[in-house]
């Protein structure tokens, strides 16, 4: 099972393809706050740019751990999965991310989490992104 890793971020022009592209095909919206990954400066205009994305916890899941409906579930190589239907809404895995990678939807009221798809590394124009095999 693969999983996503920022590994080349110094490449990182700040286009936000990645965002864009994830939204677009997992949530079909085309704005960057339907994104599971974010793409920030680590400091002001002249920082360079960070990824914030599920980083795949191995072990301790916290963000599964604190569901109280069982909607996200440990993935096999790391990471977690999103059952929606079962998903209530609590918010509680958002607080619980250890690297604040889980983002909530005011719309449809669920979590946005990264499932390790790669589209945002296919189109991300400098290879900042990478799919890397998972535990």
């Amino acid at each position: 099972m693969k999983v996503l890793k920022a590994m080349q971020m110094n490449r990182c022009i700040g286009c936000l393809s990645c965002m864009i592209t994830c939204a677009s095909v997992n949530q079909q919206d085309h704005s960057i706050l339907k994104s599971a990954i974010r793409i920030k400066t680590s400091g002001g205009l002249s920082g360079k740019f960070i990824a914030i994305v599920c980083q795949a916890c191995q072990g301790d899941v916290p963000c599964a751990e604190v569901c109280p409906t069982g909607a996200l579930a440990k993935r096999q190589g790391g990471g977690v999965t999103l059952d929606k239907d079962n998903c209530d809404g609590c918010q509680r895995c958002v607080t619980a991310c250890t690297v604040d990678a889980i983002y909530f939807d005011p719309e449809t009221k669920k979590p946005i989490v990264c499932k390790h798809c790669g589209v945002c590394a296919r189109f991300c124009p400098h290879g900042c992104l990478q799919l890397t095999e998972g535990v």
